[in-house]
């Protein structure tokens, strides 16, 4: 895969394919180049067959699907950092978008799947808060209990916090009314959001995200569209695509190219304010999926955006232009200099300072594994539309996709939340054991089964946390979610 090369045309900075699973950096402030440069890279990634999954917060890589526009300015600078004759392509490309009411094709996890770790990062709360998250799944597990979506998770809580729950918790810990609040409510300002139309089924099968098409990798666009006010939970979804990909795909050891790249773009939302099971669990994922043929790549601004655990396994590094016009730029420029290996022939902090747009400085790893000497290139354009195609174009991509067709419609299958208010209706059902004065059994054989279940206290107990996120959205119906 060719980068370029500009101190001479004819010296390319290229990444050999089969380090690209030791994964990699695209860094620079804004407006430097560093989207077009994940566009290329994407590009020639699907060019030789290998699948990309891309973060697309801002929408500005859906051109990825249509052929550019030629002009001679693309002409020239195809010519000029080696890149041969510019010709227009459009690459196979799916839009996805996370949950039921963006433009893509609805992509859905359950909140089993999904877990307590990257959902307490997803809700903000607190080690304690996330720990005893933890507790209410593994008593749900035990249970029996499956946590499809928020709903079944708002029912185990309130369960857990009744007399009958405690109970059933005795021997393992316990669940403090004031920390279940905390996460009651986290939860309903999340469906405020809409988070609610993401968690469900049918889940995300990670094969789909391996397609190759006509000898080219197949682009999967994640688009951000109405999750604009939840960028975290976008970000951290991607995680958990990563995490799933990990765990279902198997061993492959060293390839001669990865069996897919996946591209986080604004990866700075993944680690801000992470706890530390969290950057764990994303630190040991990215170390141990190059060994199933998975590539990842972070685009941020700085370098230090990334943890230093993680920051040392990207192998190849892409940096534009950085600014330094405060003290506290220049303290980050020169964080971000000592991330790079020495150099006697640039003085990295002017020439990072000097890069034009489409320039980076950049280091990869060789054949045999070594880091390169850092080099000042120009990027190759890409070939493909550099622009957005719009919403409706987007939209029409994805309801024609085979895709819909799989995840279109949502599917609610009985899980913890019916399984819980059936064992209220059932411990409604048994027989009086005394009569109730001033009436006749017969009087009390009739009494409606839904009169007997809403007189008892666990269930009055659960309408009210419901209605609560019923009086944030009523539209989402009682409970909180969303039908199609």
């Amino acid at each position: 895969m060719v980068i370029d090369g500009t101190a001479d045309p004819a010296a390319l900075v290229r990444i050999p394919m089969r380090t690209v699973n030791r994964h990699g950096l695209v860094a620079g402030a804004t407006g430097t180049g560093k989207t077009k440069t994940l566009q290329g890279i994407a590009e020639q990634l699907s060019r030789a067959g290998v699948p990309v999954v891309l973060a697309d917060i801002k929408g500005d890589l859906s051109g990825l699907s249509r052929p550019g526009q030629p002009n001679d300015k693309l002409g020239a600078r195809a010519l000029e950092t080696g890149a041969g004759q510019w010709q227009p392509t459009r690459f196979p490309t799916e839009f996805v978008s996370l949950g039921t009411d963006g433009i893509g094709v609805p992509i859905r996890a359950t909140i089993t799947a999904f877990g307590p770790v990257l959902l307490s990062k997803v809700l903000g709360l607190n080690e304690t808060q996330e720990s005893t998250l933890g507790l209410i799944f593994h008593w749900a597990d035990k249970a029996g209990l499956g946590l499809l979506d928020l709903k079944d998770l708002r029912s185990v809580i309130t369960h857990l916090t009744s007399p009958e729950g405690k109970e059933d918790l005795q021997g393992i810990g316990g669940v403090s009314a004031a920390t279940a609040g905390v996460i009651l409510r986290a939860l309903v300002n999340l469906e405020a959001d809409g988070g609610d139309t993401f968690f469900g089924e049918p889940e995300l099968d990670p094969a789909d995200l391996l397609r190759v098409v006509g000898g080219q990798g197949v682009i999967t666009l994640f688009e951000l569209g109405s999750r604009a006010a939840r960028p975290v939970l976008f970000s951290t979804f991607l995680m958990w695509v990563l995490a799933d990909l990990f765990q279902t795909l198997p061993e492959v050891g060293d390839v001669e190219k990865p069996k897919l790249v996946f591209i986080f773009d604004e990866a700075h939302l993944l680690f801000s304010d992470a706890s530390k099971a969290f950057l764990e669990q994303v630190e040991q994922t990215v170390k141990l999926i190059r060994s199933k043929g998975v590539g990842v790549f972070f685009c941020t601004q700085l370098p230090t955006d990334i943890p230093n655990p993680v920051l040392s396994q990207l192998g190849a590094r892409v940096q534009h232009a950085l600014r330094a016009f405060t003290p506290d730029d220049q303290k980050a420029l020169s964080k971000t200099v000592r991330t790079y290996p020495a150099t006697g022939t640039y003085d990295l902090e002017k020439a990072l300072t000097s890069l034009g747009t489409g320039e980076a400085i950049v280091t990869v790893l060789s054949e045999q594994g070594a880091p390169t000497p850092v080099a000042w290139t120009r990027i190759q354009p890409p070939r493909s539309l550099m622009d957005t195609i719009g919403n409706d174009a987007i939209k029409s991509e994805a309801l024609s996709s085979s895709l819909y067709g799989k995840y279109g419609h949502t599917v609610d299958r009985e899980s913890a939340y019916e399984m819980l208010a059936a064992k209220v209706a059932a411990a409604q059902q048994e027989p009086e054991s005394a009569p109730v004065p001033g009436r006749s059994p017969e009087s009390v054989e009739h009494d409606s089964a839904a009169e007997r279940i809403m007189k008892n206290p666990a269930v009055k107990s659960f309408l009210r946390s419901a209605a609560t996120a019923a009086g944030r959205e009523i539209s989402r119906g009682i409970f909180g979610t969303r039908r199609r």
